[in-house]
């Protein structure tokens, strides 16, 4: 009789299921979640303001995790990826996915039931359009993998300020297009300096389809047009004085990396850890591929510097109450 398999045991830590929730990716999307729910100024209970970004947070962890699920494969032939939970094999395709859909199915039930389904079907659409119809349809298909499915990570914002008011102004999609319209920018300078590893992958990121030259006229391209949408806020009203100052000084830096590295050659030679075959840094390159670096770093800042000018403006006059209070 054949000896039957031996049970696979399960080496993952809890550190490791953290991990598969992105957390990184997390913070920023319960940044602009929070900032949508107070810009929006509804009446909105504290304790269900908590929940609500509980939700948010939990809902993109979900869909962090179902990526990684997904993309099991594939990040194991990326540098840049290949310690990830399910990429390493600490963690089971199976168990992932089993993982991201509980916790995409609490996030968005909770969110519905307790605060409003406005918000919880904008989230469900976020989960979905980010696992699904990024991961599996527009990653390997298309150059424009990051525009299109740029409208994923764009949405907390929408989703907090449905949180607080049951809808979704256009007040809202203007936060939403600014995250929509750096993510380009942002995304395709990282790729310059880390082509090598989309091109073993098999993923048709602008520098592997298009070329690095390419790739740098359109990263200032969609810088002259991030840049203005960016600063508007300060013009309709949802922005003040803080935001106008910011916005500006923020935009023309991040005009004159975008611009640099358009002039520069970055991208045109393999990537510093790819040169000396280890694992590689986020910050780490060569001298030629520093413009690409530091305009992706910077985006970070910018982007956050925008959000936190907008919070800081309008927390005062959010009206987050307590019923029992009044």
């Amino acid at each position: 009789m054949p000896t039957p398999a031996a049970p696979v045991v399960s080496t993952a830590q809890p550190e490791d299921y953290f991990q598969l929730l992105k957390p990184r990716v997390m913070s920023l999307v319960i940044f602009t979640a929070v900032t949508g729910l107070v810009a929006a100024g509804g009446d909105i209970d504290p304790l269900l303001a908590a929940i609500a970004v509980l939700c948010i947070a939990v809902g993109a962890g979900a869909a962090g995790a179902l990526n990684m699920a997904l993309e099991g494969e594939t990040d194991a032939l990326m540098r840049r990826t290949r310690g990830r939970p399910v990429a390493a094999g600490r963690v089971r395709r199976d168990d992932a996915l089993t993982y991201g859909a509980v916790l995409s199915l609490f996030s968005v039930m909770l969110l519905g039931m307790a605060v409003n389904w406005v918000a919880a079907g904008l989230l469900a659409l976020t989960i979905a359009y980010y696992a699904g119809f990024y991961t599996l349809l527009l990653k390997r298909r298309t150059p424009q993998n990051i525009v299109i499915g740029g409208a994923a990570g764009a949405l907390p914002p929408v989703i907090g300020w449905a949180a607080a008011t049951g809808s979704a102004p256009w007040q809202a999609w203007l936060l939403f297009l600014i995250i929509f319209l750096w993510t380009p920018p942002h995304s395709w300078a990282l790729a310059l300096y880390s082509a090598g590893d989309y091109a073993r992958a098999g993923i048709p990121m602008m520098p592997v389809a298009r070329g690095a030259k390419s790739t740098r006229l359109q990263i200032w391209l969609y810088s002259l047009v991030f840049v203005p949408v960016a600063i508007l806020p300060a013009f309709v009203g949802l922005g003040g004085l803080i935001y106008l100052a910011a916005s500006v000084a923020g935009g023309l830096a991040f005009l004159a990396l975008a611009f640099r590295l358009w002039r520069s050659r970055a991208g045109d030679a393999p990537d510093k850890a790819e040169a000396v075959g280890r694992e590689a840094a986020l910050y780490d390159v060569r001298a030629e591929a520093k413009p690409a670096r530091d305009l992706f770093a910077f985006s970070i800042l910018y982007l956050m510097l925008l959000f936190a000018a907008l919070l800081i403006e309008r927390l005062p006059a959010s009206q987050v109450v307590c019923p029992s209070c009044v």
